[in-house]
């Protein structure tokens, strides 16, 4: 396209979408573009998954979130960004990804599907594409899923679910409520003291009266069609398994970022370049937004206390014309 954009912003998550509405309100010319579907890492969240927070602290644009629960429901955040989407007529491009970004007096941008021109880059990718593997044999089998989506599945199954945080946990419940056989195996020495106030006891005694087996300070060493090898503090032990479900967290692209210039941290946590008062990263004219601003530290940044991302970046850009 010949006209240039003022800005363009990658990711349709929450943040993405709250970057687009302070665009929209200053009057700037922006586009959205989004590799899945609309705030596709909720998309992704398993289908009965309860928010930590309460509806107002997920609220964007002014649009009222109306939960019939006190904590709302991956259902209702889908719909409630949905209806953002068309109150605001936000203007998102969706299962378009970018492939390249050139800079030079603009930024040149290539997707699947066409090519832009902008001033400025807003980055709110947010971290949910990439798990962390196992990194051992087997993991590529069918019977492994890193993606859990609901419980039905494994009714009557020997199922293994690697981790002992909020996902894990949530699977490991929910899947043994509805019919399977759980197996917890978690490298830690106990359940992440940072699970849910409310559901973190339930977990406990779950595993106290062993309705669902947990092999602590533990780990999968092979996987195999029909059985699992782990190594626990005892030795070796091999499980009869029908899938294995690894919830073993997400990070974000940062083969991505660090295409686009931006250097990231050699620290712990991986935190990519920027300045925490503007969030425009070492490389001028391109924004970070949301929890990708926080690197591993995936913990640190959530819709809640990074929707002012949106008008931090936006002011900025305004400002600097």
């Amino acid at each position: 396209m010949n006209k240039s954009l003022d800005v363009l912003i990658i990711g349709a998550g929450p943040i993405g979408l709250a970057c687009g509405i302070e665009a929209q309100r200053k009057n700037l010319s922006y586009q959205i573009l989004e590799k899945g579907c609309l705030v596709n890492s909720l998309y992704n969240y398993p289908m009965n998954m309860t928010f930590f927070s309460t509806s107002e602290k997920l609220e964007i644009g002014g649009v009222p979130f109306i939960s019939h629960n006190s904590k709302p429901l991956r259902a209702e955040a889908l719909e409630y960004y949905r209806r953002v989407t068309t109150s605001w007529n936000l203007n998102v491009k969706l299962y378009e990804a970018v492939t390249e970004v050139k800079k030079g007096k603009y930024f040149e941008i290539t997707s699947e599907k066409n090519s832009y021109r902008a001033k400025n880059l807003i980055i709110a990718t947010g971290f949910y594409d990439l798990p962390f593997l196992l990194n051992v044999s087997g993991e590529d089998l069918p019977k492994v899923k890193h993606y859990y989506d609901e419980p039905h599945p494994y009714f009557g199954q020997k199922i293994i679910v690697v981790g002992a945080a909020n996902s894990a946990v949530d699977v490991a419940l929910e899947t043994y409520r509805k019919g399977a056989e759980v197996t917890m195996v978690v490298r830690e020495p106990e359940i992440n003291p940072r699970v849910k106030y409310w559901v973190r006891p339930d977990i406990e005694n779950r595993i106290k009266e062993s309705s669902v087996k947990a092999y602590f300070d533990s780990s999968i060493t092979e996987i195999r069609e029909r059985e699992v090898d782990i190594t626990t503090p005892d030795g070796p032990t091999t499980l009869d398994n029908d899938f294995v479900l690894a919830m073993t967290g997400y990070q974000p692209n940062f083969s991505f970022l660090r295409s686009l210039g931006i250097v990231i941290g050699e620290d712990e946590m991986q935190t990519p370049s920027h300045n925490p008062e503007t969030m425009e990263s070492n490389v001028p004219g391109i924004y970070l937004a949301g929890v990708i601003c926080g690197g591993l530290q995936t913990n640190k940044w959530f819709i809640e206390n990074s929707r002012v991302h949106a008008e931090v970046i936006i002011n900025q850009i305004v400002d600097s014309q």
